[in-house]
């Protein structure tokens, strides 16, 4: 157990200054850029959300029509209050309140791809006005009013007590309520694996609880509450602090937290702060430097993009409470780097607000960075090595993480800070990401991944198919893995035994080594090795150039195919705005052996 019931809280939750306008001083960029946003925001109608959105994701599986106007309400909101709070001469107040009247409007704040009473169900095509379900963005909405009340509620009151009362009103029958009456499956139970849902609802319960004006009963009742749902999600993660959801993920897990225990700190004159000095908890929060290639880019794996957003101060302040040194400086650096349009291009305003008020101590801070070391991440099978100019991963355990692709062995490979063997992440959320169905998109297949494929049969997904006899090392001048993959197959692809080693030669003789041994029940002109690279490849099944930035030496390969993938999705863009490839190296025995230089 990582924290104790029967606790009470004994003060008030403060986390910003509602009456100075001097507290919101932040740096001048930022202030210029959301006073102007908001003046583009007057002059432009707020996007109006109907069943017809809605009921689009039952009809054709698309979340994107109903979403991006969902979350683009919540983000002008957040960026005229921002404003007002910088200017304070009342210029954006009656859109302020447009924008809290429409959302306090809405039939749900559920999203239609989560509709559904119970885990892994079926959605519903229509929302229940009358049954609030409480899903990621229902609870981070009212984070969000909770906090505008929380900073503009004595403008409000100074037009009209109404205003407090509309938004108090409905954060009681749409959260209050719910929460303290309904165990939703994020909550957690004895056994049941929990996830990211489970501390980022938990994390902006709390704030909407402890800045609304919901009785002491029911603030403790939450209170007591919470404490049940963050024993679960701790007891999901490895001790080690690896998140098996990918960097973008821990941004929703591990620093969610954070947030967490910050909120309960200060509501109980830091009774919790020395859960901060637990080494899984510190493991936690140094996972994302751990897991950092260069500039933006990430070891990523699962549903997580390699461009899993930069650092800021929920990870500076996650580092501070630790102690972590390399963390914090790892976070002003990166911080420096991020564009404000996107550091503001959120739905979750208290982290907006917080991330305003603290960023320019961050960008103050110029201690360098130091640079993260070898390491080997046991509860996920993630192993990630570096040299001078190479980065490589190597992705054990099992297929069954959450977010889970069939991905078990695959190599990811950065060569001076650019990709060299990718893991190409996931295209937009559908009805289909998250359904039976999953595993017939081409981007959770093994197939898909630097990843064999035997007699035409691709990895399965499930907590059977795993890695086995995994063995590693660190050393000054080589690191290296090696396991054997069979069972990360079917029985019908025909595999007795499948062993892959991957070696990083630290020394002057500077490349990766990776050989793949097989041993066939029996054999299949569709038996090849999948190299997924986003470099034009070019050469011979001897060579292969991938455009400027390296080479591929091959032994043991009969033929090889390039098939080009052009990247039309809106999320795979994001990260790859070009065509990616992928490299089919067909065996003439029993093994392949590749060179990467």
């Amino acid at each position: 157990m990582f924290v104790e019931f029967g606790e009470k809280f004994s003060g008030d939750f403060l986390p910003f200054d509602p009456f100075s306008i001097n507290a919101f001083h932040g740096d001048v960029n930022q202030r210029i850029f959301l006073v102007n946003e908001a003046e583009k925001i007057l002059n432009t109608p707020l996007p109006n959300l109907n069943l017809d959105d809605y009921r689009q994701f039952t009809a054709t599986g698309n979340r994107t029509l109903f979403e991006k106007k969902y979350f683009d309400r919540r983000k002008r909101l957040g960026t005229l209050v921002l404003a007002e709070m910088i200017e304070g001469k009342n210029r954006f107040t009656d859109a302020i309140l447009h924008h809290v009247y429409s959302i306090c409007e809405e039939i749900t704040w559920c999203l239609p791809a989560h509709n559904s009473y119970e885990r892994d169900h079926i959605q519903h095509e229509f929302p229940d006005a009358s049954r609030p379900i409480l899903d990621l963005f229902s609870c981070e909405t009212g984070a969000t009013l909770s906090t505008v009340l929380y900073l503009m509620g004595n403008r409000f009151d100074d037009l009209s007590p109404n205003i407090r009362h509309t938004i108090n009103k409905n954060l009681t029958e749409r959260i209050i309520k719910p929460y303290l009456s309904e165990h939703f499956w994020w909550m957690g139970n004895d056994g049941e694996p929990m996830n990211n849902w489970t501390i980022w609802c938990t994390q902006n319960i709390l704030i909407t609880f402890f800045l609304s004006e919901c009785t002491l009963e029911n603030r403790d009742q939450a209170f007591q509450k919470s404490l049940k749902s963050i024993d679960y999600f701790l007891g999901a993660y490895g001790e080690d602090g690896c998140c098996d959801e990918g960097a973008q993920y821990y941004r929703h897990a591990a620093l969610c937290l954070f947030q967490t225990m910050d909120i309960l700190n200060q509501v109980t004159s830091n009774r919790f702060k020395d859960i901060f000095q637990i080494p899984k908890i510190k493991n936690m929060a140094s996972y994302i430097h751990k897991v950092h290639v260069d500039d933006a880019y990430y070891i990523n794996f699962s549903d997580c993009s390699p461009l899993a957003g930069r650092a800021g101060v929920r990870e500076y302040l996650f580092a501070e409470a630790c102690g972590l040194s390399s963390l914090k400086h790892f976070a002003a650096q990166d911080a420096k780097k991020e564009d404000i349009a996107t550091l503001h291009d959120s739905s979750a305003f208290y982290d907006r607000v917080q991330t305003f008020n603290h960023r320019d101590t961050l960008l103050a801070l110029t201690e360098p960075v130091e640079p993260a070391q070898d390491i080997y991440y046991p509860s996920v099978g993630l192993f990630v090595a570096r040299s001078k100019n190479y980065v490589l991963a190597v992705k054990g355990g099992d297929n069954d993480d959450s977010h889970n692709h069939n991905d078990t062995g695959s190599i990811t490979v950065y060569k001076n800070g650019s990709p060299f063997l990718i893991d190409v992440g996931v295209e937009s959320y559908t009805k289909t990401t998250f359904s039976p169905r999953r595993y017939e998109i081409w981007t959770m297949q093994s197939g898909y991944h630097n990843l064999m494929t035997f007699n035409g049969t691709s990895q399965m997904n499930g907590p059977n198919y795993r890695a086995s006899h995994v063995d590693y090392k660190f050393q000054d001048d080589e690191s290296s893995i090696k396991m054997e993959l069979s069972k990360a197959y079917p029985e019908e692809a025909g595999i007795l035994s499948y062993k892959r080693s991957v070696k990083l030669d630290k020394t002057s003789n500077e490349q990766i080594v990776i050989e793949d041994t097989f041993v066939l029940d029996w054999y299949h002109h569709e038996t090849f090795l999948s190299l997924m690279t986003s470099q034009l490849p070019s050469g011979s099944e001897k060579r292969i150039q991938l455009g400027n930035l390296g080479t591929i030496e091959i032994e043991g390969a009969i033929k090889i195919l390039v098939e080009t993938l052009p990247i039309e999705d809106e999320r795979l863009l994001m990260a790859w705005d070009y065509p990616l490839y992928r490299i089919k190296i067909y065996p003439c025995k029993d093994s392949l052996k590749l060179i990467l230089r």
